[in-house]
Formats: C-alpha cells, structure tokens, sequence
C-alpha cells in the first residue's frame, strides 16, 4: 500500500492525535504508541522510524513546557540519564537493525507502554531515596541506544524505573521524562541522518494533528486530568500491535 494513501486513512488520523493526546498527559512524546499504529497500518519501518522520533520531539516539547510551568522538573533527576543516553541514543539511530529483529525489540519495549498505561507502575514510593548516579548512568546508556535503534524517546522505560527505585513522585517523573524523551529523539534523529537516512517529507502531514493532541493532553495532565478509560482503550490498541508485531 501507498504511503500516501495509508496517511490519508480517517482511523490512522483519529487515532494519532488520541495517542498524542494520551501520552503527553503523562510526560510522553508518544513514540511507542506511533509506531505501534504505524505498524497495524502496515507502514515501511523507513517511514515509521524517522516519523515516530520527529512526532516525539514535538509532543515531547509540549509536554515538558507544561509540567516544567508547574515546576515539576528536577534537574538533578534528569542529568545523569542524559550524559550517557544522548551520545548512546546517537549511536542507536546511526544503526540499521533487521526487520525481524525491530519488531521483536519494538514488541518488547510496548510491553513497558501497555504496563505504564495501565498503571502498573503507577504507585509512587511514600518515602522517596536519593539517586544513585552510577546506575543511573548505566541505565541512561542502555535506554539511550535503545532509543536511538528503535525510534522512541525513552520515556517508556525511564518512567517505571523512577518510579520503581523510588526517585520520583509520578508528577516529577513526568517532567524528568519529558525532556528525557525530547534531547534523545533529537540525538536520534541525527544518528539517522548522520547514516544517510532522510526524513520523509509526507510525515510533515501528521504533525498538526499530533500538535493539537499533545497540547491537549500536556495541558490536562499537568493539571490532573483523569483519562482512564482511555488510557484503557490504548493499551488494548497497543496489545494488539504487539501480537502482530511478534507473529507477522
């Protein structure tokens, strides 16, 4: 199928802007979710990537001007992740990584997106512990090239493991992997042209509708918007694009 006509599908455009939208409320730029609709739709992986980490940079973006104005951001949470994930998030995009294997890493990695939806990672540590700089820096390398290989921002992964090892409140985890998201899909995106890859330029086309729903749903959720239900409604679209992305 042309990607012209996939870009032009009513479903795709409705279900861009909810994803955005979703995402966004908390501190995402919505890459996963991207690339798990890109992939129901039967996108070229030469489309999905580049687009998903240019619609990431954008949502991202928002997202983080919004809970930053809450002040919500802690920069001492943020630095050390990003001194090892941006030179490694370089080095992922500047990787071409077979097809098979994409969708097996791509799969995986959706697995952290349903969980976060559904709020399995949700439960902040009543009493938060200081950071732990080494570890970070370890964990900051590997979702950094994972980032950069696959063509998303982080935030997935980021996001349960501040939650996880008590070094952020949800709100701060928010801001912390908003900005996360946004430095490493930049450094990604210039992994990937460094190579000789090239933007696509009928991705252009998706960036209005995913400004639109980013803004929404940065603006919501830093102001305690509830989106249950469909938070809901996206883990099932998510879970369904990881049973293809395992058996096609």
């Amino acid at each position: 199928m042309i990607v012209s006509d996939v870009l032009s599908s009513p479903l795709l455009l409705l279900l861009l802007p909810i994803v955005a939208f979703l995402y966004a409320s908390v501190g995402h730029g919505g890459a996963s979710g991207y690339l798990a609709l890109m992939s129901l739709f039967a996108l070229p992986i030469t489309f999905i990537k580049p687009t998903a980490l240019i619609l990431n940079i954008l949502v991202s973006g928002i997202s983080f001007y919004f809970y930053y104005r809450e002040k919500n951001f802690t920069w001492k949470l943020f630095y050390p992740f990003a001194i090892t994930s941006i030179p490694f998030s370089f080095l992922g995009g500047f990787l071409t990584v077979d097809t098979k294997l994409y969708k097996i890493t791509l799969g995986t990695l959706l697995i952290f997106a349903v969980f976060r939806l559904l709020g399995l990672f949700g439960k902040e540590k009543i009493k938060l512990k200081e950071i732990n700089i080494p570890m970070a820096l370890l964990i900051g390398a590997i979702i950094g090239f994972l980032s950069g290989l696959i063509g998303i921002g982080g935030g997935i992964v980021l996001s349960p493991v501040l939650l996880l090892l008590g070094w952020a409140n949800i709100k701060q985890t928010a801001a912390v992997s908003a900005l996360f998201i946004f430095v490493n899909s930049i450094s990604g995106i210039f992994g990937f042209i460094s190579k000789g890859g090239e933007l696509p330029s009928s991705s252009t086309a998706l960036i209005g509708i995913v400004f639109i729903g980013g803004f929404l749903g940065a603006y919501y959720g830093s102001k305690k918007f509830n989106t249950l239900v469909l938070r809901n409604i996206l883990a099932l679209v998510l879970i369904i694009a990881i049973i293809k992305l395992y058996t096609i």
